[in-house]
């Protein structure tokens, strides 16, 4: 019997969009109810989804672009747009330059551990993150010329970094 690794099936970009289009629609009912005003922009590429709520003119979206808000908008969203299509959705929601925020964050963390390595620690674990924030450190790991995997099981999972 062979061991089977379930990937995320192929989206095209048909379909990502119109998973955009739901999503944007729904944010655009949250942003109407919460009288915040945002600019919404949809894009597709690497097989997501890409939502982002940008500020309007004297628009504050502080309150919205928590990484936890963002991260429970994401999930909602996600479930509005399976509930419409029946296909689970990996869509990424960013609000007011979140995730470029966390990205930044996520730079720290990861450079801070570098230096505790290369101060002499075999290896540095970072707090459990989401899929996504793992595959961002994974990256920023690569481009420190370290080596890391993720460990771990559900909420625990997090990032292991060693030297390359």
């Amino acid at each position: 019997m062979t061991d089977v690794q379930h990937e995320p099936e192929l989206r095209s970009n048909a379909q990502l969009e119109e998973e955009g289009d739901i999503a944007a629609d729904y944010i655009e009912e949250l942003l109407d109810i919460t009288d915040l005003d945002g600019d919404i922009d949809i894009d597709a590429r690497n097989g997501r989804a890409y939502v982002s709520v940008n500020a309007g003119d004297g628009a504050n979206l502080n309150l919205l672009s928590k990484p936890e808000t963002v991260s429970a908008l994401q999930e909602l969203t996600r479930l509005a747009v399976q509930t419409k299509t029946g296909v689970f959705s990996r869509l990424i929601l960013d609000i007011g330059g979140s995730r470029d925020t966390r990205r930044n964050e996520l730079a720290g963390l990861v450079t801070r551990a570098v230096e505790r390595i290369e101060g002499g620690a075999a290896e540095a674990s970072l707090p459990p993150m989401s899929s996504y924030e793992r595959k961002l450190v994974h990256d920023l790991v690569a481009e420190h010329g370290f080596h890391s995997e993720s460990r771990g099981e559900g909420a625990d999972r997090h990032t292991v970094i060693t030297r390359g």
